[in-house]
């Protein structure tokens, strides 16, 4: 069953046999040997390439959840040692893999370093839910809240988004309207800024026109340093471009979304669970990373801190 989930994932019987540390020979004739028991064929052979069968396809996910499982028993048993080996497989939107999730497992790391951590970036919300859905992760976070029976969701944290201005632009704030002629750095439609800045937009009766449209997230910065246009970011990010030279200006009325972990309905292995539960636990500290407190909230105050806006932006 791992052999053909490998072979899904790897996209060939080659690279499969590489990642799961087996030869080839021992790969194909595992293969063999769960069609000859199953009684179908999982896969068509086509020269050097595989492509899943009909069965092969409704294969595919009950037996990455019957995995899932096998390695919550390993895991269960493991944690008579207390975490003292194992993995956890986590997946985030790639907005929330430097921040939040960076110091989450990093503050895991610490308190289990026998566990290795693997994390995974997909485009939108909906392919984390579908990745923790499937067992092809543990935990996920995503924008919320998420409604899907298969999953379990709590909400995280509050994130605010500001505008990534070019070297030398020293407005402070700006408000939807004012961004009408405004060129616009933004990822694809799907993912979750460009959803935000659309219903910004919506919501202002303004039609939203992009500038440059790029699938790379990690060339907002420069494509906005080299002065291409303006970017929505999460705070974090904005604070680590304006170190560059940028300029952050607050978006008037203040666009924000919630951030939710995400976890499988049903049993969850202990370095999950132990993941879980520390994540919450440091939800109030990631919060106050933004400056956001419950004092401030009922302030109506934007959760980037005065000091930040005073000396970078």
């Amino acid at each position: 069953m791992e052999y053909v989930v490998g072979v899904v994932d790897a996209g060939s019987f080659t690279r499969a046999a590489a990642l799961l540390h087996v030869t080839q020979p021992s790969l194909a004739q595992g293969i063999a040997r769960l069609e000859a028991e199953l009684g179908v064929q999982l896969f068509h052979r086509l020269g050097r390439r595989v492509v899943l069968t009909p069965a092969g396809e409704a294969f595919v996910e009950p037996g990455r959840h019957l995995l899932r499982d096998a390695a919550v028993v390993r895991a269960v048993v493991d944690a008579v040692s207390g975490l003292a080996a194992g993995s956890l497989d986590l997946v985030a939107l790639p907005t929330l893999a430097v921040d939040p999730l960076a110091p989450i497992i990093g503050a895991f790391r610490r308190a289990h370093p026998a566990v290795t951590v693997r994390v995974r970036e997909p485009e939108s919300a909906d392919a984390v839910v579908a990745r923790v859905r499937d067992g092809r992760a543990e935990v996920g976070l995503a924008e919320g809240p998420v409604v899907d029976p298969d999953v379990v969701s709590a909400p995280l944290l509050e994130q605010e988004l500001v505008l990534l201005l070019p070297p030398g632009d020293d407005r402070r704030r700006l408000r939807i309207g004012d961004l009408v002629d405004v060129p616009l750095v933004a990822t694809p439609l799907g993912t979750s800024t460009r959803r935000v800045l659309s219903e910004a937009f919506t919501s202002a009766g303004i039609a939203l026109r992009i500038a440059v449209e790029t699938e790379q997230r990690e060339a907002l910065v420069p494509l906005v340093l080299a002065g291409a246009g303006v970017a929505l970011v999460p705070v974090a990010l904005a604070r680590t471009a304006a170190r560059q030279g940028a300029q952050i200006a607050r978006v008037e009325p203040t666009l924000r979304r919630q951030i939710a972990i995400i976890v499988r309905a049903g049993p969850l292995s202990p370095a999950a669970r132990r993941f879980q539960e520390l994540a919450l636990s440091l939800a109030p500290s990631l919060a106050s990373r933004y400056g956001r407190d419950d004092r401030g909230r009922e302030r109506g105050e934007s959760p980037v801190a005065a000091q930040d806006l005073g000396t970078i932006g």
